[in-house]
């Protein structure tokens, strides 16, 4: 891993004079035209000469290892960064550089970044998930789009004939893809402010049995050709409702015109709806020699520069700019699906929390899995899962 890293990362020991050089690492973007953008971007910089590096392969564990040694980047984009990456001190201090626009960022993808009240990563663009319709399909079946989970097992129901199932959670079933979200329609969370279990409410098995009715209803399409991600399933017409993200809506929209609708994951009980959000950060190496020259770079990019913010958001892929002000104003947002799709992020976004370990994770996913498909006791999996998470979370705290 760290040979893969390399020793050419541009990073300048300051030996060689002239002006600051910084090394600007990023994922591989699937999304034509981003990897110019960013180059393009750091050009334009005049404070310091910043050379990008395109890495492709497992970014993430790329990134982890190269913290821990003196050949890594100086600045980076990162989807975290991790508690593990803050306590170690691996990252950079970033609290000063939100001066005057701190309330501007999202606050549901600015929290997953924010520790002991101090700011580690630099949202850049916010990627969310929701539930596409077809309008033609439901009003075919006398169906109104479903405000609420109960609403939406009956509607899917109602949509499943021969032809076509009535909705599409991934080929999984939906463990997968939906993770905490039906916890938060139940007004429930996966982890407390004070770092406790959110879900350890007999409202979480009642919400997560009614997923599992969705399977045994045989509503749920399974062993589609491409899963979630992917919006054929929905505009090749083989489910009526289908759960993906914000990135499919150019495609939708250009195969089926205004035959469809967009939805929060609905409420169910005393809660509200639902939507995931998530977003790779912008942050500091403290391995690295130029440390307030990366902060004032990334400061100049994703604070100042609003209009390679936009840029980066919707001339490439089609996402959210992390600035509450340029998602209001930009205009491939300001209507219809796209319109609806910021508003469900505002009033109804929630992003993984930072306490949420991958240990967390992998036990209440298992148990989703076995409650949805196996038509296992909700009630007696959540058990063993708040045990397992709680446990988890009194690590967390000693750590």
């Amino acid at each position: 891993m760290l040979t893969a890293c390399g020793s050419n990362t541009g990073r300048d020991d300051g030996s060689s004079g002239g002006a600051v050089k910084l090394s600007q690492w990023y994922h591989q973007y699937g999304e034509q035209g981003t990897e110019q953008a960013v180059k393009r971007y750091a050009a334009a910089y005049d404070k310091a000469r910043v050379t990008v590096q395109w890495r492709p392969g497992n970014y993430d564990e790329q990134t982890a290892a190269a913290l821990l040694t003196d050949s890594g980047p100086d600045v980076f984009e990162v989807n975290g960064p991790s508690l593990d990456q803050i306590r170690g001190k691996q990252v950079a201090d970033l609290t000063d550089l939100f001066d005057g626009v701190r309330d501007d960022f999202n606050p549901a993808v600015l929290a997953p970044k924010t520790y002991d009240g101090r700011i580690w990563g630099i949202p850049q663009v916010i990627d969310m998930q929701m539930l596409y319709y077809r309008k033609s399909l439901l009003d075919d079946a006398g169906v109104t789009p479903p405000k609420t989970l109960d609403e939406l097992v009956d509607a899917a129901k109602k949509l499943t004939t021969k032809k076509a199932k009535g909705l599409f959670l991934g080929n999984d079933g939906g463990a997968g893809v939906l993770g905490g979200t039906p916890l938060y329609a139940a007004g429930l969370e996966l982890v407390t402010a004070d770092g406790k279990v959110g879900f350890d409410d007999p409202a979480a098995a009642r919400t997560l049995g009614k997923i599992h009715q969705l399977y045994a209803d045989k509503s749920l399409l399974l062993g589609a050709p491409a899963d979630w991600a992917d919006p054929s399933a929905f505009v090749q017409g083989l489910t009526a409702m289908q759960w993906c993200g914000l990135w499919a809506l150019p495609a939708v929209q250009q195969a089926l015109g205004d035959d469809f609708g967009v939805l929060p994951f609905p409420k169910d009980g005393a809660g509200a709806p639902a939507v995931p959000v998530g977003a790779y950060g912008a942050a500091v190496s403290t391995r690295s020699k130029h440390q307030q020259a990366g902060k004032d770079y990334l400061k100049w990019l994703w604070i100042e520069q609003t209009q390679y913010q936009e840029d980066f958001a919707l001339a490439y892929g089609f996402h959210i700019p992390a600035r509450i002000s340029l998602a209001k104003k930009a205009g491939k947002l300001k209507k219809g699906a796209a319109a609806d799709a910021v508003r469900f992020t505002t009033e109804h976004g929630h992003a993984q929390p930072l306490t949420w370990t991958p240990a967390s994770q992998t036990v209440y996913q298992d148990a989703l899995s076995r409650i949805i498909k196996d038509g296992a006791n909700p009630d007696s999996e959540l058990r063993k899962v708040v045990r397992k998470v709680s446990a988890e979370l009194d690590g967390v705290k000693k750590k």
